[in-house]
């Protein structure tokens, strides 16, 4: 995958977390795997089209899922219900379409498609690309993964 994909959207994170969430996530461990396979209990998938075409994979644990909720709603949560997938889903589609901004000023053309949530454990997320780039990020209310599977 070329890098110019890649910072558009690791800006992104870092701009909506450190606006939306008052926290600073820092980019940890970078891999590439056959499949998306995540261990994380809430993930949003957002499709995109265009000149780039395949999924970024937001994947967070039930806890840090819960505390960014509640950073973002001011209201206690316990469970992953409707409420808390939905402002997850939420969060995924404002950090890809800030992302979308970024690819554009590179000259290229893409949007995304609504969010998807996939709640549970141990996940395998099917995608069409050869290879998963998955980037770790570490964050005040702990630590999610951002698979990028782009053709």
């Amino acid at each position: 995958m070329d890098v110019k994909y890649l910072n558009p959207i690791i800006a992104a994170t870092d701009s909506v977390f450190q606006t939306m969430l008052s926290v600073k996530p820092e980019k940890g461990e970078v891999s590439i795997q056959e499949d998306l396979v995540t261990d994380k209990e809430a993930n949003v998938i957002i499709g995109m089209t265009g000149d780039i075409k395949g999924s970024i994979v937001y994947s967070f644990s039930k806890e840090m899922a819960l505390k960014v909720v509640e950073a973002m709603s001011g209201m206690e949560m316990e469970e992953l219900d409707k409420f808390v997938t939905s402002a997850m889903g939420e969060l995924g589609n404002i950090i890809s379409g800030k992302a979308t901004t970024g690819l554009a000023e590179q000259d290229l053309s893409c949007d995304i498609a609504p969010p998807q949530i996939v709640t549970g454990k141990n996940i395998n997320i099917s995608s069409e690309a050869d290879k998963v780039l998955m980037v770790k990020f570490n964050t005040d209310l702990g630590e999610f993964d951002v698979g990028f599977s782009i053709n």
